[in-house]
């Protein structure tokens, strides 16, 4: 079992490197892995180098984010891809934050780059004072510890403002693009929404200040 985890492992490494090169995506490639299925860090990682060299993808835009739908085995063992990860000039993100077993124990021994804060947390943020109350405090425990916040599965405006404000600017979700197979969003689109975005939370904070 554990055998087949990790040739799938590797050819989702693979294929996601050769799709986003053939589509000249601008941005950082963020990948997610099972830590079960790496077994020696720098053995695992020699496909990714080698598809990435003969495609042409720049290893410092590879983003290995830590998937955690299984219990890790042995934490040491992910303490040590991270730091693996990172001396080979790679960043790391903690994805799913706050569900299944991404939650905050794992900052206890590991030191991501960055954590992406699952929708379950995100979702109707700008109205759920509970909500509220748990992403300030990622928001100050990120900040000490010098992590940079996303935020996962924002589908209204009201939530990306709200998140905007707070100081959670980097997003993902339904609200400014849809997933799609071998294909990116519309940049103008996306770009006069993050404009449009940008200058109503500043109009906010500035009414906040002038109240």
């Amino acid at each position: 079992m554990d055998s087949l985890l990790y040739h799938f492992d590797q050819a989702c490494r693979v294929k996601a490197i050769e799709m986003a090169s053939a589509l000249d995506m601008p941005t950082a490639l963020s990948i997610n892995f099972l830590p079960n299925a790496v077994y020696e860090p720098k053995a695992c990682i020699q496909a990714t180098l080698d598809v990435s060299q003969r495609v042409g993808w720049p290893t410092d835009r590879l983003i290995f984010e830590i998937t955690e739908t299984e219990r890790v085995r042995d934490r040491q063992h992910l303490c040590n891809i991270i730091d693996a990860y990172r001396s080979m000039g790679f960043r790391t993100a903690l994805d799913d934050f706050g569900n299944g077993y991404a939650n905050l124990n794992l900052l206890t021994d590991l030191l991501p780059d960055k954590i992406k804060i699952d929708r379950e947390l995100v979702m109707d943020c700008d109205q759920n004072t509970r909500r509220q109350s748990l992403l300030r405090s990622i928001i100050q425990l990120a900040d000490e510890l010098e992590i940079k916040l996303i935020a996962e599965g924002v589908e209204t405006h009201a939530e990306a403002l709200w998140l905007t404000r707070e100081g959670i600017p980097c997003q993902q979700g339904f609200y400014f693009a849809r997933p799609a197979v071998n294909a990116l969003a519309d940049d103008k689109a996306l770009e006069q929404r993050l404009i449009a975005l940008r200058k109503e939370s500043q109009q906010a904070s500035l009414k906040v200040l002038n109240d």
